[in-house]
């Protein structure tokens, strides 16, 4: 899915051996030497979370400049990704390197890239401005699996089989692969948290900050998983486990904007509209490629008596604020390059509590 090679197919370009000891040495040091099984010391440190809309350039600016006041003005130095360990461990070893060819390779293929640049620049300015920082992984996800695989051969073909490095991956592989087969997402949320308890814990007293989707960052349970409502969030669970020692903040608003980039005009049933544009997702999930935001102006009542087809869009997948008694339609880049046209309303309707717009057939 990624598509990137490892030393053994592209040896001088990925890192010098000194380099890789270097973050080889760093990542055993951060994880104390104990073994994957033992529980430490509830870690003294703070816990700073950042919650965000994934893949939005005004996110990771800011992201960029909270990083740059932990860095160099409170001499914090580790980062926790929403990425599985082993990429944080790649990319830890890109850290070293000389050049971007790992990060190149990484983000090869991969899905979202209608954002690919942004992320590519957003790990640069890290490894230009912040040269020390340590990423740790905690995430439970299927896409990164084939990856993992090729990271333990990698580690297999340096002589690294058995150790720590080696051992955590192969559990974030397999935590990756019973997430993708069962699709168990009480199980990943669980391991989540688990997995960063245990990287923190090794921190000792050391501060760190975390980037997560919004939804992991919030306080209390998640709203979509299995219609349930009893699944404590990342944050919640780490709150139970540190106290006050937990600190979020919440940057997914800074996507919203309230000005439409341009306004157009379609025609629907003979009827011309407004259309204002607030831009373009390019975060793919399914066979979804991108998703564009349009509202149709002065709409509601022509199309407030069409008949719900089913679907529904929670207001947080919007680019711009919705108010009541609004029109919109989505334009979906589907995997094959179709367009699939998709008319919502906000009609004041709620699920979990999570404001939705409600889905509608136009002729």
């Amino acid at each position: 899915m990624l598509g990137f090679m490892f030393m053994k197919q592209y040896p001088k370009s990925w890192i010098n051996k000194k380099g890789f000891l270097l973050v080889l040495a760093l990542s055993i040091i951060a994880m104390a030497c104990a073994s994957i099984e033992t529980r430490m010391e509830k870690s003294t440190g703070q816990i700073f979370l950042y919650g965000e809309a994934h893949g939005v350039p005004r996110i990771m600016e800011r992201q960029l400049e909270i990083w740059h006041e932990y860095y160099h003005n409170r001499n914090m130095r580790h980062m926790f990704i929403e990425f599985p360990f082993f990429t944080a461990e790649l990319l830890n070893i890109w850290m070293q390197s000389d050049n971007d060819d790992i990060l190149y390779e990484f983000f090869h293929n991969w899905d979202g890239a209608g954002t690919l640049r942004y992320y590519v620049e957003f790990f640069r300015s890290i490894k230009r401005e912040f040269p020390e920082t340590i990423f740790h992984g905690i995430n439970v996800t299927s896409g990164f699996c084939s990856q993992g695989r090729r990271f333990l051969q990698y580690l297999q073909d340096n002589n690294m089989h058995g150790t720590e490095l080696y051992l955590l991956s192969l559990e974030a592989i397999k935590q990756g692969e019973h997430f993708c087969r069962y699709r168990d997402l009480e199980f990943r949320v669980t391991k989540m948290a688990e997995n960063f308890i245990r990287a923190f814990d090794r921190l000792g007293d050391q501060n760190v900050m975390g980037i997560f989707g919004a939804e992991h960052t919030r306080l209390g349970f998640y709203r979509e998983y299995e219609m349930r409502r009893d699944i404590p969030t990342l944050a919640k669970s780490l709150r139970e486990r540190y106290g006050d020692s937990l600190h979020t903040t919440d940057l997914s608003w800074l996507r919203l904007v309230t000005d439409p980039i341009r306004q157009d005009i379609i025609t629907i049933n003979g009827v011309n509209y407004e259309a204002s544009y607030f831009g373009t997702d390019f975060n793919a999930f399914g066979n979804i490629v991108s998703r564009s935001f349009w509202r149709l102006e002065n709409a509601y009542d022509d199309f407030s008596g069409n008949p719900s087809n089913g679907d529904f869009l929670p207001f947080d997948n919007y680019p711009m604020l919705i108010e009541l008694n609004q029109v919109f339609f989505v334009d979906a880049t589907l995997t094959d390059g179709s367009v699939l046209r998709l008319f919502f309303r906000s009609d004041g309707e709620y699920w979990l509590d999570m404001p939705l717009t409600t889905g509608f057939s136009v002729d």
